[in-house]
């Protein structure tokens, strides 16, 4: 993801080291223009998923018609990154029903996957990668269910042109190429992974040619057959039966139980905006906490990216992330719902933790209560549809198996399950895993506003991809937009922070010596680090008449309107 964006600049920041000074590292950063557009506008993270959203588009479709289409494309070519074999989230804006719905796509554990299973071959955490880890793929289930409800196109109309690429090939673009290398000893280590996406034994590089004939097919027998093919079909029978040979826990009826589910996004109000995020099981709420704590404190006088500024919100983001681990699980197994993380009394008591001049070593989560790598992509269009949309495997090619045949790798959600007990996200069959992925809106009160939202008219679709960058990236982009009054271009190419663990934190090079000296004096780990740690941007703004739209330069991808 992380060098060189559409605009032609390259992030040569990469080859600076540790003692280069910020104003040598500064003047290696440059910009790219906000993309305006009158009617429609896409944004994602290549340049090949965007042109075929804006053809979609120009020719009749509708934005979420457009955002499937993309997606699909994505999946070809950004294959490390997202797939039939991952789940999905979407928020999107009904212009029709004027209102903001939700979509989550993320499939469950295979009835077979039990913590006591799992314990009894020696697993005292679970593991990061590999068969264990892979859950029920929800996307493609995802991607029927948004156009069945507000498309205007069929599946199969929305995957020909991903099948396309596949069957013909396409060009591996430099950051798509620098993350697949980066996987080649993994993708040796599985068969079928071996013999999709090497050739020769090695990963393609920028300007090779590529192409996935098996995907093709699969792509085909889905838009043949629908997605029951995969949910219990002759597809998803050879994927079941390959799990299981390998030692994983999925069987034929998970699949065919696989259901997406419409649910109801939550929000906080933000320097006079309405910002939406979905509920658990992903980590949506994080990005709501973290702006609730920060509200209160006076961030545009500090000044951005300074010292004290950086440090208030890189210890939100400790006090936010501590509760995900406590508090955030599959939907049905919660201790407490969403809106007591970002509730005054809660809020008062995280931001209670927070000393101005000394950086927390250790963060426990709130009090309970007292009662009872990834794809990310946004498209609007003329009649004022905007979707947030989010597809991922999780890591890199996911668990890292790709049924021999198929083209695809499974995801290895898996992982963001605990095994410590009688928590909401304890491993269990049918429970869906804690989940980084993160799309996001933003409403601005209309006419007749109201407390919950219901009144407001859209204003961005947004987000930010790359694991747990994913809501601390949020709040940072959302901050330099709200705050600051940077345009949305500006507002994701300035340097970002990158909270790990304990005190350390990564940084990108255009943050100042100076910051970095003072914030090591508060007790931050301070490391300067390559703009791929940092996550990948989209986001669409809508004006009066059309839209402003912004793209990443750390990914591949760019912005078109028309």
């Amino acid at each position: 993801m992380r060098t060189v964006g559409l605009s032609g600049f390259i992030f040569s920041a990469l080859l600076l080291s540790t003692s280069s000074t910020s104003a040598q590292r500064a003047a290696t950063m440059a910009g790219r223009s906000p993309v305006y557009a009158p009617n429609g506008v896409a944004a994602t993270s290549q340049p090949l998923a965007t042109t075929a959203a804006l053809n979609v588009l120009q020719h009749g479709g509708n934005a979420i018609d457009a955002a499937v289409t993309a997606a699909a494309v994505l999946s070809v070519v950004e294959p490390m990154m997202t797939g039939v074999g991952g789940d999905m989230f979407a928020l999107l804006w009904s212009a029709k029903e004027k209102h903001l719905v939700a979509l989550n796509a993320s499939g469950r554990a295979g009835s077979l996957m039990t913590r006591e299973e799992l314990i009894k071959r020696g697993r005292t955490r679970m593991p990061s990668r590999g068969i264990e880890t892979v859950t029920v793929p929800g996307a493609l289930a995802g991607w029927d269910a948004l156009l069945k409800k507000y498309g205007t196109i069929t599946l199969a109309q929305a995957v020909q042109p991903a099948i396309e690429y596949a069957e013909k090939g396409f060009i591996v673009t430099p950051v798509i190429s620098g993350d697949w290398a980066g996987q080649q000893r993994k993708l040796t280590e599985d068969e079928g992974a071996r013999a999709t996406f090497l050739v020769n034994g090695q990963t393609p590089k920028a300007g090779d040619w590529f192409h996935n004939p098996d995907y093709a097919n699969t792509l085909r027998e889905i838009a043949k057959e629908g997605p029951s093919a995969f949910y219990g079909g002759p597809l998803g029978q050879r994927l079941v039966a390959r799990v299981q040979k390998l030692g994983g826990f999925l069987t034929l009826d998970d699949l065919k139980k696989n259901q997406p589910t419409w649910v109801t996004p939550i929000s906080v109000n933000f320097k006079g905006y309405r910002i939406w995020e979905l509920p658990p099981n992903n980590q949506g709420v994080a990005v709501l906490e973290m702006l609730r704590i920060l509200d209160s404190y006076d961030l545009k006088s500090m000044g951005q990216n300074s010292a004290p500024y950086l440090h208030h919100l890189i210890e939100a983001k400790k006090l936010a992330y501590a509760d995900l681990g406590r508090f955030v699980g599959d939907a049905d197994h919660l201790t407490a719902p969403a809106s007591y993380l970002t509730s005054d009394a809660f809020i008062a008591e995280r931001r209670s933790h927070i000393d101005e001049h000394k950086a927390q070593t250790h963060t426990d989560p709130g009090p309970a209560r007292t009662s009872s790598e990834t794809v990310y992509l946004t498209v609007a269009d003329k009649d004022g549809n905007m979707v947030s949309f989010i597809n991922s495997l999780f890591d890199e090619f996911g668990s890292g198996v790709v049924v021999p045949g198929t083209g695809f790798a499974l995801h290895d959600r898996g992982a963001g399950f605990t095994l410590e007990p009688n928590l909401p996200n304890t491993v269990a069959p049918g429970k869906r895993p804690f989940h980084t992925l993160i799309p996001g809106f933003v409403t601005k009160p209309g006419p007749t506003p109201a407390a919950d939202g219901t009144g407001d008219e859209p204003w961005m679709s947004f987000g930010l991809m790359g694991g747990a960058m994913q809501a601390q990236g949020h709040a940072q982009f959302l901050i330099n937009l709200l705050v600051f009054g940077m345009n949305v271009q500006e507002a994701m190419d300035a340097g970002r922070f990158r909270h790990m663990s304990g005190t350390g934190v990564i940084v990108e090079p255009v943050i100042a010596d100076s910051v970095i000296a003072q914030l090591r004096a508060m007790g931050h780990e301070i490391t300067i680090a390559k703009p791929s740690q940092f996550g990948g941007s989209q986001a669409i703004i809508k004006l009066t008449r059309g839209y402003v739209a912004g793209s990443d330069p750390r990914k591949d991808g760019h912005a078109a309107g028309y």
